[in-house]
């Protein structure tokens, strides 16, 4: 059915527009003018580019390392609609081969089934580094090896993108991975400047987290902060929760990466989209929320209850930048590194009809994937 939104504003990714109409149909936006036959209905709120989480280990409740399956899948991703998240890449954490496979097969089919917002998936681990492995279990980080490679190197799971560590996975490896389609991010490591480097040039392309879990800058050894932030090539994810990475730090890179390559992400688990201070366990581990804050009982931060609406505030209000650079942040910068941008991150004619609509305190009011209403407050 054809229908159009008459908001307040709108912002399209590049302009603010005052009482622009929006009209699509059949999951895509068909003209910024009302038409004839179209379904009209009006907007007090700002509406923006649906939000894109490359990171997403959970929500709902679920966690899909414990719940490998669609239905895991379709659960986290209505979670996060409440929150303006339209497009996501489920992760699953450093876990054994069984549950890769699992993994990689509720993915397929769920892209198969048109789950809303799915478009990959996000292997994290476990090709990591012990002293920077954080809440991923020891027992199942290792070696890269066929059997990994097989499952990176399937064409029936969307993008695919996968987080290891560089001193652990030769370039070769890198390089054959690129050549398969994997999007390779580093993180989780502790892998010295040069090493970061030969993995760039072996074609990663991305950082996972930037400053959690990974090597420090510092006056000589720069480390895989450093060179994260020295090239102006690859992508860093940032977690702006007032947790993981402090305002200032955040600032710094935000200044010192070319624009359109710092991208927010939410590293969420279960607790997302749950009003409760629940726990949860994650591989034995009790991780116990207070507030807006996770932390197992070992003591490490624990992911997030982070939210892509919660992300673009933060961004706004504890690192003093415009909205409209923060909404980028939340669509358009993580659409290009996925390569989804002449699709998602803009509204644009011909584009996916995914939208969010902000109140004033960039709250959720309703979630629009695909031209679907997912959620409305």
């Amino acid at each position: 059915m054809k229908q159009t939104i008459i908001a307040d504003r709108v912002f399209d990714g590049d302009e603010l527009h005052t009482g622009l109409p929006i009209t699509f149909e059949d999951g895509h936006i068909l003209a910024f003018d009302t038409m004839q036959g179209a379904k009209e209905s009006r907007l007090s709120r700002l509406v923006t580019p649906g939000f894109i989480d490359v990171q997403v280990n959970g929500g709902g409740g679920v966690l899909f390392n414990s719940s490998p399956n669609v239905k895991g899948i379709a659960a986290i991703g209505k979670a996060h609609a409440k929150y303006g998240t339209t497009a996501f890449l489920p992760t699953l954490i450093t876990d054994d081969l069984n549950v890769m496979h699992q993994a990689a097969d509720a993915v397929a089919a769920a892209l198969e089934q048109k789950v809303a917002g799915v478009v990959g998936v996000h292997f994290e681990g476990p090709h990591l580094s012990v002293p920077k492995k954080g809440v991923h279990p020891q027992p199942f980080i290792r070696r890269i090896s066929d059997a990994e490679l097989e499952i990176f190197s399937r064409q029936d799971l969307g993008i695919k993108v996968v987080t290891l560590a560089p001193e652990n996975v030769s370039t070769e490896v890198i390089e054959a991975l690129v050549k398969s389609g994997v999007k390779v991010c580093l993180g989780h490591s502790n892998a010295d400047y040069d090493t970061v480097k030969a993995a760039l040039d072996a074609g990663a392309n991305g950082f996972t987290h930037l400053y959690n879990a990974m090597s420090a800058l510092d006056s000589r050894k720069p480390g895989m902060v450093g060179a994260a932030l020295e090239s102006t090539e690859a992508w860093c994810g940032l977690i702006v929760d007032g947790h993981h990475v402090h305002p200032a730090s955040a600032r710094v890179a935000i200044n010192a990466k070319p624009k359109g390559k710092v991208m927010l992400v939410t590293d969420a688990m279960p607790p997302v989209g749950l009003d409760e201070e629940v726990s949860f366990e994650l591989f034995g581990t009790q991780v116990l929320r207070v507030g807006d804050r996770l932390n197992a009982v070992t003591g490490e931060l624990a992911g997030c209850v982070l939210d892509m609406a919660g992300a673009v505030a933060n961004t706004v209000n504890m690192l003093g930048l415009a909205p409209e650079e923060a909404i980028r942040m939340a669509s358009l910068y993580p659409a290009e590194y996925l390569g989804l941008s002449h699709q998602m991150g803009r509204l644009q004619v011909g584009g996916r009809a995914d939208m969010v609509a902000l109140d004033d305190n960039y709250q959720v009011g309703q979630t629009y994937i695909g031209g679907e209403l997912a959620f409305t407050r």
